[in-house]
């Protein structure tokens, strides 16, 4: 499945919930991840953030498609990452 997770989180846990979903996506600008993960690892992924904010503060969205090819992308302006890194 194809993740695309955005977050807006306190500055106190921003390099916390970085460095943590960095191990599981690519970091395709300031507060947006994205790749291709298992079920399994999704809910991993969410257990992982859910430790780190605080859901009173925090907010974080996940959205998901079972085929990547279902996702349009566009870019507008000067990408963050090489588009070759873009699963």
């Amino acid at each position: 499945m194809h993740v695309v997770i955005v977050y807006d989180v306190n500055v106190e846990r921003l390099d916390k919930v970085r460095i943590f979903l960095k191990q599981y996506l690519d970091w395709m600008q300031n507060s947006v991840f994205e790749g291709e993960v298992t079920r399994a690892r999704l809910l991993e992924i969410e257990m992982g953030v859910k430790g780190l904010i605080d859901e009173k503060e925090d907010s974080v969205i996940v959205y998901s498609v079972r085929d990547q090819k279902l996702l349009k992308r566009k870019f507008i302006g000067e990408p963050k990452v090489e588009p070759s890194n873009v699963l």
